[in-house]
């Protein structure tokens, strides 16, 4: 699982980053809320960590603008602040969860875990006619089911899950392969001509755009 932690006091960031890499999730962090933002945009986070005073972009804003396109990935306020209208702010502008400054790292993971229960277990994705059931690891078009390899659900799966966003095929290759080295990416073209013909799609119902020369894109 990987977490984006979005603070601007070195300390707590080295902090949280030691202790949850040793709880076994992958960190990735920035310093200022546009920082935040751009790598919002660029990688495919499983939940963020979020302060509410930071440099270039508060919190509250860097939460409103990464709901405008993203509105499954848990974002969890770490904050000094603890009014009633604050919490309420933040709630509106799109997070599922707020715990305040100085906080118990054991009670941080508990809440991290129980919303990636929470995530997993109502998790399905749609295009379209599509449904995507990730904890039973069912496909289906027109409620019929559909076989899939793992690798082809898994790609099939990453492109739903960044509807209206390019995946390039370098992007693509590193988070679904998880290859971070030179390698030919025709093979990706290969795994999306299977998963078409296994779809049986109509024309009009080509849900996954290929954008040439880059990469792919779904759209309902």
């Amino acid at each position: 699982m990987h977490i984006l932690i979005v603070e601007d006091e070195a300390g707590i960031v080295q902090f949280l980053q030691q202790g949850l890499e040793e709880e076994g999730y992958t960190i990735s962090s920035a310093s200022d809320g546009l920082k935040g933002f751009e790598l919002s945009q660029k990688e495919n986070f499983d939940l963020i960590l979020l302060d509410w005073m930071l440099p270039k972009m508060t919190g509250l804003e860097l939460c409103k603008s990464i709901r405008l396109k993203n509105t499954t990935t848990p974002i969890i306020f770490l904050t000094a602040k603890d009014t009633v209208q604050e919490t309420i702010e933040g709630l509106k502008a799109g997070a599922n969860d707020y715990i305040k400054k100085p906080f118990s790292f054991d009670e941080l993971v508990e809440r991290i875990k129980i919303h990636f229960r929470n995530q997993i277990e109502d998790e399905i994705l749609t295009l379209g006619t599509i449904k995507i059931d990730i904890p039973q690891h069912r496909v289906l078009v027109n409620e019929n089911e559909v076989a899939l390899t793992q690798r082809e659900f898994e790609l099939l799966t990453y492109l739903v899950k960044n509807k209206g966003k390019v995946c390039t095929r370098t992007q693509i290759i590193e988070d679904v392969w998880d290859i971070h080295f030179e390698y030919d990416t025709g093979v990706i073209d290969v795994f999306m001509n299977a998963i078409r013909k296994k779809l049986n799609l109509k024309i009009e119902q080509d849900y996954i755009k290929t954008v040439r020369g880059v990469g792919y894109i779904a759209n309902d």
